[in-house]
């Protein structure tokens, strides 16, 4: 679709679609037969790693308060995601380089094989769900959708104006 699209009836129908499609692309992606099946607890623990990663990424620290900012929950909520991470291995608190008064949370080598775990049922779900496209469509929606996703870096956080964790 070009931008000159956007303004017809067309255009403006498959724009209105959207909301309605990233609600069910969560729901019906974890339907897609993946080696091992995805779990409830796999779920949670690969956003609350995701989240980790991606704050290392960007050389932040990120606490429980932070990781509960983000994904919009109670910190008691964010507290029991990332207890159960720890409890499991794949993160551990540490002192922040930043604010010693701070306990931030980071991931272990458990961790980051269990998130690269998770990456590759992720791969396996998309291959599968898009195995009758041609070859070029899945590259360009991989491309479309990644670049999408960093736009989202431009958003503000909850609780924060400039794109970063207030916490």
């Amino acid at each position: 679709m070009t931008n000159s699209d956007a303004s017809t009836p067309q255009g403006e129908a498959l724009l209105d679609a959207v909301g309605t499609a990233f609600a069910r692309l969560r729901r019906r992606t974890m339907q897609a037969p993946v080696d091992p099946p995805v779990g409830r607890k796999d779920l949670k623990r690969n956003l609350v790693l995701n989240l980790v990663d991606e704050a290392a990424a960007a050389g932040r620290d990120i606490t429980v308060g932070g990781i509960a900012d983000l994904i919009m929950v109670d910190s008691s909520v964010a507290s029991r995601m990332a207890s159960d991470c720890i409890t499991h291995g794949y993160l551990i608190r540490t002192a922040s380089q930043q604010d010693g008064r701070r306990t931030v949370l980071g991931l272990t080598e458990d961790g980051i094989t269990l998130l690269g775990h998770f990456r590759s049922q992720q791969r396996q779900a998309f291959e599968h769900i898009t195995r009758d496209w041609p070859a070029a469509e899945r590259v360009e929606f991989a491309r479309l959708l990644l670049k999408y996703a960093d736009a989202t870096a431009q958003l503000p956080a909850p609780g924060g104006e400039d794109g970063s964790s207030a916490r």
